[in-house]
């Protein structure tokens, strides 16, 4: 009996440090899972950057890389400096976080969550990138990046995700359901760039101003198009499983959901051009498979599989009508982004309420999730309009015509792309 209780009583002294080394170990595993989503989600940068430079004109693919640089660059410190703080800190009112502004001296974890979210305020920034492209000019579009990334995405966050370190959203109080940001970071960035679009006015010679005639203006490269689109597409997979914030076993139905709501949508927008008699573009149809991510990105971890491939085939489809939509109302988006970001985040955001898995089609959640998206376009898009009809009337937002036939990569950056089709060209300051 003796012996039997100097085991037991071993055991009890050693239950405490076996816990410590399961926590650690927890901790550890969560760690290193959060930090190669953030490594997944920043190379999606890289599949913006080729998407819409080959979806634009070779004389502007330098200006639209250099954007998307800039984008994840300059956004990683505006966010480090404001953004985390507004949308994660201390949120007493419930509209914006008060704590962590320039995060220092914390715990692990803090900047672990820090690294993973400052990839998702980039990814919102450069979906204005793509829509504005070949006529911004590039100082006014970095002033109007630090500002989304600064204040405009991070305060609409700190409703739906904000008090990380006390209080909570509004909306996040209501029970708005976006787990990845179908609302949070894709229709913000969108209305963003809508914004930017109008204030912009479209491409030189994109509409005719006699006739109304649609002009087509086509991408220099499809290879980058459709490598971007596979670039994104496995980014996804870090975007909306690591998410979680934790090395769980739900990641494997949020990584399916995402490969199904992929491939429907890609399916969608192929049968949508069908139907309709419209060409089967390749452009369309790499949208159409980002618009299916987009929108799967709110309820990929609430949904069943089913339901995931009906939310990304009907995203694939909006897409399509969306682009088409625009260009009636001769809102020149040059790679389709407010289409796929914004309209199919709407649906998305929607669908996630609709489709949560032992709670179907609840009136209620789908009017809170209705609010969550009329919030982001009410704060979003007037904001926005605020800020790039600002920067027009001090230093100017759009290059000259001019400049604009010449292009991007000579008049804002006197380099090009491709020397070898310029060799007889000579480029110097003015």
């Amino acid at each position: 009996m003796r012996r039997l209780a100097v085991v037991f009583t071993g055991c009890l002294i050693g239950l405490p440090a076996q816990a410590e080394e399961s926590v650690v170990s927890t901790l550890a595993a969560d760690t290193i899972w959060v930090v190669t989503a953030a490594a997944l989600v920043f190379f999606m940068q890289a599949g913006f950057a080729l998407l819409e430079a080959g979806m634009s004109r070779a004389k502007n693919s330098v200006n639209v890389m250099m954007k998307n640089y800039m984008d994840v660059c300059l956004g990683t410190l505006m966010f480090w400096l404001v953004g985390y703080g507004l949308m994660f800190g201390n949120n007493v009112t419930g509209y914006f976080g008060s704590s962590h502004f320039m995060m220092s001296d914390v715990e692990p974890w803090d900047y672990t969550v820090l690294l993973f979210q400052t990839m998702f305020a980039a990814t919102a920034v450069t979906i204005c990138s793509g829509s504005m492209a070949e006529r911004t000019r590039y100082d006014a579009y970095l002033v109007a990046s630090a500002v989304i990334a600064a204040f405009i995405y991070p305060v609409f966050g700190s409703w739906v995700w904000g008090g990380l370190y006390g209080g909570a959203g509004w909306l996040a109080n209501m029970g708005f359901i976006d787990f990845a940001g179908s609302t949070v970071v894709h229709s913000v960035g969108a209305w963003c760039a809508l914004a930017g679009i109008i204030v912009l006015g479209p491409r030189t010679g994109r509409f005719s101003r006699e006739t109304g005639e649609v002009r087509n203006i086509p991408g220099h490269n499809l290879s980058l198009v459709a490598l971007g689109g596979f670039i994104l597409w496995l980014g996804w997979f870090g975007f909306n499983g690591g998410s979680t914030l934790a090395a769980t076993a739900d990641i494997g139905l949020i990584a399916l959901n995402t490969q199904l709501a992929a491939g429907a949508g890609a399916l969608g927008a192929l049968l949508f051009s069908r139907v309709f008699r419209i060409p089967i573009l390749l452009t369309a149809t790499v949208n159409g498979s980002i618009a299916g991510l987009v929108g799967i990105t709110a309820g990929c971890a609430s949904m069943e599989p089913q339901w995931a491939i009906l939310t990304g085939l009907i995203a694939g489809m909006i897409a399509v009508a969306g682009s088409l939509i625009m260009e009636r109302m001769k809102l020149d988006d040059v790679v389709g982004a407010v289409p796929v970001h914004g309209f199919a985040g709407v649906w998305g955001t929607l669908a996630a309420g609709m489709f949560v898995t032992g709670d179907l089609f609840n009136t209620h959640q789908v009017m809170v999730q209705l609010i969550g998206i009329v919030a982001a376009f009410v704060w979003a898009f007037p904001l926005s309009l605020l800020t790039f009809g600002l920067i027009r009337m001090t230093i100017g937002l759009r290059v000259t015509t001019a400049e604009e036939q010449q292009g991007l990569d000579v008049s804002e950056h006197y380099e090009v792309a491709y020397p070898e089709f310029h060799k007889d060209m000579t480029y110097f300051r003015q």
